[in-house]
């Protein structure tokens, strides 16, 4: 080969080199330039977790009869204010003849011993007034207080013995005694009788209210109608699930009776909500919620926790714990019983700082870094330190400020 071929072989090549590197110098200028930057910005971050819930009131009060049958009369309707003793419904008795019978039955016997107490009372009455029951003790006494007079004569004139004196004297003094202790005893069996015939009257009394009860439903001598039955607090009617002609069964030790309304005071409401395990541990009482409910759009809830369950349920195979949340009160909406809602539990924050999105950071080595871009439109590490979290935002404590041109890493590219 000779040596002009060379030499053009070598140009060629020479040129091919250079047009490769010019190339490639271009195509990284191009790529540095097509790359997506961002800068930092002062940011509030909030680290939560979230509840998942309802919204219940504090109390709620099940109002149930204390007669058994049928309503008769319903006087209130669901989401009426209603205040302590106001009529609810009235209940219409449906009683057993069995039981009327019986009752009837304890009236008569009742009023056969009234009576029978009656004639013992008068005629006690009538020995008492007559002095028959202390009687023989008096008579007895005033003998022996004139037996005493006739010795007491006898012994001044020395007829007998001091010795046999003493003894009438203590016969006169013991049947004095008895004398009074009949007068206290005969005082006493009156009043025992007056009290045996107040006996018999309540008892009659008692018959009586029993029997108009099962009939009637009120008793005479009691302001309390037992088949009108009545709120026992104050608050708002929340759910009424009879109607009437609906048959009602009383609460007793054996039932836990018909509902006839609830009622609860709705100033006072309660977020009830679950929290996964894994987010527990960081809650404390005294917390602050956010609270989001679904049927209400663009209104955010204020409240406080007030309370962790301390055992968790299993729901879904994960575990949960429940929590409760003191609702502050608004008086512009209205909130109603049983709306779903969820609570933003805030865990930690920071405010004002400056925040980076957490995609842009890359972590090695428990250290962090970002891309900036430098004067000569490349990217280089830089090591920053970071703060709280909030999975989508990352504080940065030091090593970066707002004019910095960080590297946007997308998806592809982490």
């Amino acid at each position: 080969m000779n040596k002009g071929c060379i030499i053009g072989l070598g140009l060629f090549l020479v040129a091919i080199t250079a047009g490769l590197v010019y190339y490639f110098a271009q195509k990284s200028d191009q790529e540095v330039q097509g790359i997506e930057t961002t800068k930092a910005e002062i940011k509030d971050i909030i680290k939560k977790t979230v509840a998942t819930g309802s919204i219940k009131p504090r109390k709620e009060i099940i109002v149930k009869p204390q007669v058994s049958g049928v309503v008769d009369k319903l006087y209130v309707e669901a989401g009426q204010m209603v205040t302590k003793g106001q009529k609810l419904a009235k209940i219409k008795l449906v009683p057993s003849q069995v039981n009327i019978n019986n009752a009837q039955s304890s009236v008569d016997l009742a009023r056969i011993r009234f009576k029978e107490s009656e004639r013992e009372l008068a005629r006690q009455n009538s020995i008492f007034d007559q002095k028959l029951d202390i009687e023989n003790a008096r008579v007895a006494y005033e003998d022996a207080q004139k037996e005493d007079e006739r010795q007491k004569a006898l012994f001044k004139d020395g007829i007998i013995s001091e010795v046999d004196y003493n003894r009438f004297s203590l016969d006169q003094k013991l049947k004095k005694a008895a004398f009074e202790n009949a007068k206290i005893a005969a005082q006493g069996n009156k009043k025992q009788f007056e009290a045996t015939v107040d006996i018999r009257k309540q008892e009659l009394n008692s018959a009586i209210n029993n029997l108009q009860l099962l009939k009637e439903g009120a008793s005479q001598n009691s302001r309390q109608v037992s088949n009108i039955v009545a709120s026992t607090v104050d608050g708002m009617i929340l759910d009424i699930p009879i109607e009437e002609g609906s048959s009602v069964i009383e609460r007793n030790n054996f039932n836990e009776g018909t509902t006839i309304a609830s009622i609860a005071d709705m100033r006072t409401l309660i977020f009830e909500g679950m929290v996964d395990e894994s987010d527990v541990g960081k809650l404390k009482e005294g917390m602050p919620l956010e609270l989001t409910v679904g049927a209400i759009q663009d209104v955010k809830f204020d409240a406080t926790l007030e309370y962790i369950s301390p055992k968790g349920v299993v729901e879904e195979g994960t575990v949960k714990f429940e929590v409760k949340a003191a609702i502050i009160p608004n008086n512009e909406v209205f909130l109603r019983a049983g709306y779903s809602a969820s609570g933003d539990i805030i865990l930690d924050r920071r405010d004002s700082v400056i925040a980076v999105n957490e995609r842009d950071i890359i972590f090695r080595s428990d250290s962090a870094f970002v891309e900036i871009k430098t004067n000569d439109e490349k990217f280089e590490e830089k090591e920053v330190k970071v703060g709280l979290s909030d999975g989508i935002l990352i504080e940065i404590t030091n090593g970066l400020d707002t004019a910095s041109q960080i590297k946007v890493i997308k998806a592809e590219q982490g």
